[in-house]
């Protein structure tokens, strides 16, 4: 399985010419060629994790793929065919299999509201908490771990990637960073993978890696 980083929060699983698309958001360039996509995932309705222009580029060159997501991503998404999913739910779209976690979205400040969040973990192997820091119960090989955003402190995050022990890490949620304040958090996302025995891995977009 082959998963690709984009901008900000977007992310590609490719396995046997299969893609799962996951929250194509505002600070995402337009997705170029994508292969075979049979699902997107939206972690929460914010949008920088899904737009209307993105998913309407999908379903048009994919029509009838399925969108999971949390309630509030289905009534904010209410064009499109939103199939809810919920902490505890599984979904097989083969060659994937999605589980997800959390339900709600990391607290940002106490004047705005909190809305749905679903982490997912893909294969058993790779997982995504959105914008949360919810675990998955369980080690898994690839962790991409939020490393800055208006409710993150890195210090939190450390304790995710500590909590979830992966093999290998890397940092999304990343254009609100400058190169400096992105180094920095990935050095630390790093950090606390080796105390586990695994490492960091430095993913630019539009750079992969399989697993």
């Amino acid at each position: 399985m082959r998963v690709t980083k984009f901008e900000h929060a977007t992310l590609t699983l490719t396995d046997s010419s299969r893609t799962v698309v996951i929250d194509p958001g505002s600070f995402t360039a337009p997705l170029g060629e994508l292969e075979g996509v049979v699902a997107v995932v939206i972690t929460h309705e914010h949008a920088d994790h899904w737009t209307p222009e993105h998913l309407q580029r999908i379903v048009e060159q994919f029509p009838g793929t399925p969108i999971y997501g949390p309630e509030g991503v289905a009534k904010a998404a209410a064009g499109f065919d939103v199939t809810v999913v919920r902490p505890g739910d599984v979904v097989e779209v083969e060659p994937f299999r999605l589980e997800f976690f959390g339900g709600t979205h990391a607290v940002i400040h106490r004047s705005i509201p909190v809305v749905d969040n679903v982490g997912v973990l893909v294969n058993d192997d790779f997982y995504y908490p959105g914008d949360s820091y919810a675990e998955p119960g369980r080690p898994v090989k690839l962790l991409a771990a939020p490393v800055g955003a208006p409710w993150l402190k890195i210090g939190e995050a450390m304790d995710f990637v500590l909590a979830v022990k992966p093999r290998q890490v890397f940092g999304t949620h990343d254009l609100t960073l400058s190169v400096a304040g992105r180094d920095m958090g990935r050095g630390r996302l790093g950090w606390a993978a080796e105390q586990d025995g695994g490492e960091l891995l430095r993913l630019d977009p539009g750079e992969s890696v399989d697993i």
